[in-house]
């Protein structure tokens, strides 16, 4: 923050991020210099040879070329170090250092050329050494030209162009006027054919429909709207600031984030986040959060059960989750069993190669064949996996639906727009999941309209309905429980890990009775929502934009602290020394990225509040919630003998993002089974102990 304004365009890169990648090739320069220099020195009066006089003069002329490179390159180390991310005053000739820079490019690509063409010269019969030190300038030139014309295209921003900061000329000024809001729609159309090309791009390899065009355009619409925020204020300050340009270049920058500050903010936001762990709770605290033991017991039975049920979530995956947990063994297992007992075509829909998908559920469920009523491995967008067995321990029918394994997958998790459920004889309608609602829609039509629990309580009639799934699994899960509620009643839903946009206030609390979430530890699907994201965004924006030091010491201390461990730093911000009240006042720091805040800049921003429903509402996690916390000693390298503790908790747990290096891998599927196999045997064992303990033989 903010982003590096060069040849008229912003690019998605800060003036303070080439104090790492310059220092590396500082680094390379001084020991590829000193070593074309002794080479040059030594062999000084020995280029007599053929083509001895065109050497002579490439490595002068590369000494004093290497020279300059490591000047510009010192000089733009020390600028990028100064200031801090939200002050770079200090860096204001960083731009003229990196022009300088760029331009020596021109020679050294010449140089690179002439030493290629006096390398490949048969005629040149030059000592060997000389002749392979030459080859590794080259090399070397080249590579670095290489990647530094991929990282230009890395960092490069397509609504980065300064026609988007211009008013065209004879535009009212009046943001109310057809012609600013003809504008404002064109800078957010932009945008958003941007994320659609993007994620088209992205896609390439999936076989595109309707849908997925529709897809694509709803995703690149959210991205445009969460990423892309900036659009409406460069607008508005570029109607204000008039005629000015210096002045709004500066303020759209103070106003804007690169991918090297987000990662700074994470790393700040995990470290304050640590430090208010670390702090000892109050007695009070510490009294509320003591289950009372009809809930505990409660708490354990629930937790067999999701034991017992996560099996067949983790089922679903296939043969990717079989041979992930079985990496040695799961290969040679599957090519010895699957081939045995093969069903039919007309029992598995979708393809299913050498059988590996159906003989991993088989080895993860431990079921036979018989017990499977159905088995779907089809996968389109909204279109998801998931099979129907009978559980005989359980005496359950189990409808198992797989969770994110492919790139339709994400297209459905990633279709975040909210919609209306209608159900009838259910008075908490509320908003849902748009794309998990689809793929619960598609999987209750299956269900119902072609009989297939039907042939199932056909089977087990005594059997009742239970719906499991992981991830996307778990939401689509929860949502097709909820459609299925008021056929079966005695109906039950155990959704592990689910994401945490999925279901209103409403639909949330009438799940309570028959819908048990899981969420391990700082997972960070279970907080994933849209509100959420932007309350992130703000967090990060205020610990960045108040930290007094430079990025790189902010990155470096973190890369340490996130692989070794240790206190959290206590980087000074502007919030030391503040009382209480003064905390709820913007700082110095966001006083500065919003600066000149009109009431047009207000309008434009409260205009969808007023005239409509928020575009992202408050969506929550389906049913009673158990939190599972890990317990461990170390906060880094934890013992093999890991230990869990489990509680009831509520959605409000979940309202914010919490930063954390497992905040990815406690969503895993494996993660989750372990945590859960954990405290049942933990469980287990301790009722066993009780039953020794109070044993009447024993007296």
């Amino acid at each position: 923050m903010p982003g590096l304004v060069l040849f008229g365009r912003r690019w998605a890169i800060g003036s303070d991020d080439f104090v790492l990648p310059g220092a590396f090739e500082l680094f390379v320069r001084l020991v590829w210099w000193i070593g074309i220099f002794v080479l040059y020195t030594v062999h000084k009066g020995q280029f007599n040879c053929p083509g001895g006089g065109l050497l002579h003069s490439y490595l002068l002329g590369l000494i004093i070329l290497l020279a300059s490179i490591i000047c510009a390159l010192c000089a733009l180390v020390y600028v990028s170090m100064q200031g801090t991310i939200s002050n770079p005053g200090p860096r204001k000739s960083l731009p003229k250092i990196l022009y300088t820079r760029l331009l020596l490019y021109f020679p050294e690509f010449i140089w690179a050329v002439v030493g290629a063409v006096w390398v490949s010269d048969n005629s040149v019969q030059c000592e060997k050494t000389v002749v392979n030190g030459v080859i590794g300038t080259v090399i070397a030139s080249w590579i670095i030209i290489i990647f530094t014309i991929i990282g230009v295209v890395i960092v490069f921003d397509p609504l980065g162009g300064k026609k988007t900061f211009y008013l065209p000329e004879g535009v009212s000024r009046n943001l109310e006027s057809s012609h600013s809001g003809q504008l404002l729609y064109n800078v957010k159309s932009s945008a958003t054919r941007v994320w659609e090309k993007r994620i088209r791009l992205l896609c390439c390899c999936i076989v595109q429909d309707d849908d997925h065009r529709v897809a694509f355009t709803s995703i690149a619409e959210l991205f445009r709207s969460y990423f892309s925020v900036r659009a409406s204020r460069v607008l508005v300050l570029a109607v204000e600031l008039w005629g000015v340009l210096q002045s709004l270049l500066c303020l759209v920058q103070d106003t804007d984030l690169v991918p090297s500050d987000i990662a700074a903010g994470l790393i700040l936001l995990h470290q304050e986040q640590d430090k208010m762990e670390s702090c000892p709770k109050e007695p009070e605290e510490v009294l509320c959060h003591s289950p009372s033991s009809l809930v505990t017991d409660d708490l354990d039975v629930e937790l067999e059960n999701a034991a017992h049920y996560m099996l067949f979530a983790a089922a679903a995956y296939g043969w990717p989750y079989y041979v992930y947990t079985n990496p040695y063994t799961a290969l040679c297992k599957l090519n010895g069993d699957c081939c045995r007992n093969r069903p039919t075509d007309s029992e598995i829909m979708g393809s299913d190669r050498h059988n590996f998908h159906f003989g991993s559920i088989l080895k993860i469920t431990g079921l036979q064949y018989r017990d499977f009523i159905h088995i779907s491995f089809h996968n389109k967008i909204y279109e998801i996996p998931f099979f129907v067995a009978l559980d005989h321990k359980k005496e359950a029918i189990v409808v198992a639906v797989r969770g994110t394994l492919s790139f339709e997958d994400i297209l459905t998790d990633l279709s975040a727009d909210c919609e209306d459920l209608t159900l009838e004889e259910v008075l908490e309608n509320g908003f849902v999941h748009k794309g998990i609602t689809q793929a619960a829609n598609y999987i209750y039509g299956k269900l119902i309209n072609d009989g297939i629990l039907n042939q199932a309580f056909t089977i087990a009639p005594e059997y009742r309905l239970v719906i499991v799934g992981h991830s996307l699994g778990g939401g689509t899960a929860s949502i097709l429980a909820i459609m299925l509620r008021n056929s079966f009643p005695t109906l039950r839903c155990f959704a592990f890990s689910p994401p945490g946009g999925l279901l209103s206030k409403s639909l949330a609390d009438y799940t309570k009775n028959f819908i048990i979430s899981v969420i391990v530890g700082k997972d960070l699907v279970a907080r994933l929502s849209m509100p959420n994201m932007e309350d992130l965004k703000r967090r990060i924006v205020r610990i960045v934009a108040n930290c007094n030091r430079p990025k790189y010491q902010i990155l470096l201390r973190g890369c340490w602290y996130e692989v070794f461990g240790g206190d959290p730093d206590d980087f000074p911000t502007e919030l030391d020394g503040r009382n209480q009240d003064a905390l709820t006042q913007p700082l110095l720091a966001e006083e500065s990225l919003m600066v000149h805040r009109s009431p047009s800049y207000n309008a434009l921003e409260e205009e969808p509040r007023l005239n409509s429903p928020p575009q992202y509402p408050h969506l929550y996690l389906p049913g009673k919630i158990i939190h599972v916390v890990e317990e461990c000693s170390s906060k880094r390298l934890c013992s093999s003998d890991i230990k869990y503790t489990a509680r009831w908790s509520n959605e409000t747990v979940f309202s914010s993002i919490l930063i954390s290096p497992k905040m990815i891998t406690d969503h895993m599927p494996d993660v989750v089974l372990k945590a859960l196999n954990s405290l049942s045997q933990e469980h287990g064992s301790c009722l066993s102990c009780q039953t020794r303990e109070y044993n009447p033989s024993a007296v």
